[in-house]
Protein backbone atom coordinates (compact mmCIF):
# COMPACT_ATOMS: atom_id res chain seq x y z
CA UNK A 1 0.00 0.00 0.00
CA UNK A 2 1.23 3.71 -0.98
CA UNK A 3 1.84 6.48 1.58
CA UNK A 4 0.47 9.92 1.27
CA UNK A 5 2.76 12.20 1.45
CA UNK A 6 1.03 15.36 4.22
CA UNK A 7 2.78 18.48 5.11
CA UNK A 8 2.74 19.74 8.73
CA UNK A 9 2.46 23.29 8.94
CA UNK A 10 5.21 23.86 11.52
CA UNK A 11 9.07 24.42 11.81
CA UNK A 12 8.74 23.77 15.42
CA UNK A 13 10.96 20.65 16.18
CA UNK A 14 9.53 19.64 19.33
CA UNK A 15 6.15 19.44 17.39
CA UNK A 16 7.51 17.71 14.39
CA UNK A 17 8.90 14.95 16.55
CA UNK A 18 5.57 14.72 18.76
CA UNK A 19 3.53 14.56 15.58
CA UNK A 20 6.13 11.59 14.57
CA UNK A 21 5.75 9.42 17.70
CA UNK A 22 1.78 9.43 17.79
CA UNK A 23 1.71 8.52 14.45
CA UNK A 24 3.54 5.87 14.75
CA UNK A 25 1.93 5.17 18.03
CA UNK A 26 -1.83 5.03 16.09
CA UNK A 27 -0.64 3.37 12.92
CA UNK A 28 -0.97 6.26 10.93
CA UNK A 29 2.61 6.00 9.97
CA UNK A 30 1.57 3.54 7.62
CA UNK A 31 -0.58 5.18 5.67
CA UNK A 32 1.19 8.62 5.53
CA UNK A 33 4.82 10.07 5.06
CA UNK A 34 4.73 12.85 7.30
CA UNK A 35 6.71 16.33 5.98
CA UNK A 36 7.01 19.39 8.00
CA UNK A 37 8.21 22.98 6.54
CA UNK A 38 11.65 22.11 6.72
CA UNK A 39 11.07 20.60 3.13
CA UNK A 40 9.92 23.65 2.10
CA UNK A 41 12.47 26.36 1.49
CA UNK A 42 11.13 29.71 1.35
CA UNK A 43 7.79 28.90 2.66
CA UNK A 44 6.23 32.28 4.12
CA UNK A 45 5.91 33.20 7.63
CA UNK A 46 2.19 32.58 8.73
CA UNK A 47 0.55 35.23 11.05
CA UNK A 48 -1.43 33.13 13.90
CA UNK A 49 -3.77 36.22 14.45
CA UNK A 50 -6.77 34.13 15.43
CA UNK A 51 -9.14 34.16 18.50
CA UNK A 52 -8.95 30.37 19.48
CA UNK A 53 -6.73 27.67 19.03
CA UNK A 54 -9.07 26.42 16.05
CA UNK A 55 -8.41 29.13 14.26
CA UNK A 56 -5.20 29.39 14.40
CA UNK A 57 -4.61 26.29 13.33
CA UNK A 58 -7.05 26.77 10.31
CA UNK A 59 -4.65 29.72 9.18
CA UNK A 60 -1.77 28.05 8.87
CA UNK A 61 -2.94 24.79 7.52
CA UNK A 62 -4.55 26.96 5.01
CA UNK A 63 -1.44 28.66 3.68
CA UNK A 64 0.43 25.08 4.08
CA UNK A 65 -1.74 23.28 1.51
CA UNK A 66 -2.29 26.59 -0.67
CA UNK A 67 1.52 26.71 -0.73
CA UNK A 68 2.45 23.46 -1.24
CA UNK A 69 -0.71 21.65 -3.14
CA UNK A 70 -0.58 18.90 -0.34
CA UNK A 71 -3.51 17.84 2.59
CA UNK A 72 -2.21 20.18 5.04
CA UNK A 73 -1.96 19.13 9.06
CA UNK A 74 -1.55 21.97 11.65
CA UNK A 75 -1.47 21.98 15.43
CA UNK A 76 -1.97 25.01 17.70
CA UNK A 77 -2.24 24.65 21.25
CA UNK A 78 -0.68 25.98 24.94
CA UNK A 79 -2.11 26.42 28.26
CA UNK A 80 -4.81 27.49 30.40
CA UNK A 81 -4.51 28.07 33.61
CA UNK A 82 -7.66 28.47 35.53
CA UNK A 83 -6.41 31.31 38.12
CA UNK A 84 -5.23 33.28 35.54
CA UNK A 85 -8.87 33.60 33.58
CA UNK A 86 -7.55 31.12 30.55
CA UNK A 87 -3.85 33.04 30.02
CA UNK A 88 -1.43 32.24 28.38
CA UNK A 89 -4.11 30.26 25.84
CA UNK A 90 -3.26 31.23 22.54
CA UNK A 91 -0.67 33.31 23.44
CA UNK A 92 0.95 30.70 25.36
CA UNK A 93 4.18 31.02 22.67
CA UNK A 94 5.24 34.37 23.08
CA UNK A 95 3.47 34.99 26.77
CA UNK A 96 7.18 36.51 28.15
CA UNK A 97 7.24 38.57 25.25
CA UNK A 98 7.69 38.22 21.10
CA UNK A 99 10.54 36.78 21.09
CA UNK A 100 10.53 35.10 24.31
CA UNK A 101 11.76 31.34 24.80
CA UNK A 102 10.59 28.39 26.63
CA UNK A 103 12.59 29.73 29.80
CA UNK A 104 11.06 32.97 29.49
CA UNK A 105 7.84 31.55 29.84
CA UNK A 106 7.78 29.23 32.24
CA UNK A 107 9.03 31.62 34.78
CA UNK A 108 6.58 34.07 33.63
CA UNK A 109 4.28 32.30 34.48
CA UNK A 110 5.79 30.65 37.70
CA UNK A 111 5.96 34.02 38.61
CA UNK A 112 2.57 34.94 38.37
CA UNK A 113 1.34 31.51 40.24
CA UNK A 114 3.73 32.16 43.09
CA UNK A 115 1.11 32.97 46.00
CA UNK A 116 -1.71 30.44 44.02
CA UNK A 117 -2.52 27.04 46.55
CA UNK A 118 -2.14 23.76 44.97
CA UNK A 119 -5.79 23.11 44.84
CA UNK A 120 -5.93 26.23 42.70
CA UNK A 121 -3.34 25.46 40.19
CA UNK A 122 -5.36 23.46 38.04
CA UNK A 123 -4.62 23.72 33.76
CA UNK A 124 -5.56 22.51 31.33
CA UNK A 125 -3.38 21.59 27.79
CA UNK A 126 -5.48 21.96 24.77
CA UNK A 127 -4.51 21.80 20.83
CA UNK A 128 -6.53 22.26 17.85
CA UNK A 129 -5.35 20.15 14.71
CA UNK A 130 -6.65 21.03 11.35
CA UNK A 131 -6.56 19.23 8.17
CA UNK A 132 -7.24 21.05 4.89
CA UNK A 133 -6.24 20.60 1.64
CA UNK A 134 -5.87 21.55 -1.74
CA UNK A 135 -9.16 22.06 -2.92
CA UNK A 136 -10.35 23.80 0.10
CA UNK A 137 -11.96 21.10 2.10
CA UNK A 138 -11.53 22.04 6.13
CA UNK A 139 -12.10 20.12 9.64
CA UNK A 140 -10.78 20.79 12.80
CA UNK A 141 -10.80 18.97 15.84
CA UNK A 142 -9.35 19.26 19.79
CA UNK A 143 -7.63 17.63 22.12
CA UNK A 144 -7.11 18.43 26.04
CA UNK A 145 -5.32 17.19 29.38
CA UNK A 146 -5.91 18.45 32.77
CA UNK A 147 -3.14 18.67 35.72
CA UNK A 148 -1.57 20.99 37.44
CA UNK A 149 1.19 23.81 37.62
CA UNK A 150 3.92 22.77 39.27
CA UNK A 151 6.20 24.69 41.49
CA UNK A 152 9.42 24.38 39.76
CA UNK A 153 10.10 23.03 37.06
CA UNK A 154 10.48 19.37 36.82
CA UNK A 155 12.23 17.08 34.58
CA UNK A 156 14.03 18.16 31.01
CA UNK A 157 12.35 16.05 28.30
CA UNK A 158 9.78 17.38 26.18
CA UNK A 159 9.07 21.69 25.33
CA UNK A 160 7.37 24.75 25.95
CA UNK A 161 6.01 24.32 29.46
CA UNK A 162 6.02 20.45 29.55
CA UNK A 163 8.61 20.84 32.97
CA UNK A 164 5.51 23.08 34.70
CA UNK A 165 2.40 20.68 33.37
CA UNK A 166 1.91 18.24 36.47
CA UNK A 167 -0.21 15.08 35.21
CA UNK A 168 -1.76 13.61 38.72
CA UNK A 169 -2.39 10.24 37.29
CA UNK A 170 1.18 9.60 36.45
CA UNK A 171 2.31 11.76 39.27
CA UNK A 172 4.69 13.50 36.63
CA UNK A 173 5.21 16.47 34.64
CA UNK A 174 5.15 16.30 31.38
CA UNK A 175 8.87 16.95 31.26
CA UNK A 176 9.61 14.24 33.62
CA UNK A 177 8.18 11.40 30.54
CA UNK A 178 9.67 9.71 27.94
CA UNK A 179 8.25 11.24 24.59
CA UNK A 180 6.24 8.23 24.27
CA UNK A 181 4.59 8.11 27.48
CA UNK A 182 3.56 11.66 27.24
CA UNK A 183 2.21 11.08 24.00
CA UNK A 184 0.39 7.91 25.14
CA UNK A 185 -1.91 10.64 27.18
CA UNK A 186 -1.52 14.04 26.14
CA UNK A 187 -3.71 16.71 24.61
CA UNK A 188 -1.80 16.42 20.98
CA UNK A 189 -2.21 12.82 21.30
CA UNK A 190 -6.32 12.84 21.83
CA UNK A 191 -6.69 15.69 19.17
CA UNK A 192 -4.60 13.28 16.15
CA UNK A 193 -6.95 10.56 17.40
CA UNK A 194 -10.20 12.41 16.90
CA UNK A 195 -8.22 13.49 13.21
CA UNK A 196 -7.25 10.22 12.03
CA UNK A 197 -10.36 9.15 10.50
CA UNK A 198 -10.81 12.31 8.81
CA UNK A 199 -7.33 12.33 7.59
CA UNK A 200 -8.06 9.22 6.34
CA UNK A 201 -11.16 10.67 4.48
CA UNK A 202 -9.09 13.19 3.05
CA UNK A 203 -6.71 10.98 1.75
CA UNK A 204 -9.17 8.17 0.25
CA UNK A 205 -11.50 10.56 -1.32
CA UNK A 206 -8.14 11.91 -3.33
Amino acid sequence: MSKTEVVLATKNRGKVRDFSDIFNQTGLSGRVTLLDLSTFPGFPDVPEDGATFSENALIKARVAAEHTGMIALADDSGIVVDALDGAPGIYSARFAGPNADDRANNEKLLRMMKDVPEKERTATFRASVAIVSPEGRETVVTGECRGLIADAPLGTNGFGYDPLFFYPPLKKTYGQMADSEKNSISHRRRAIEAAASELMRFINDG
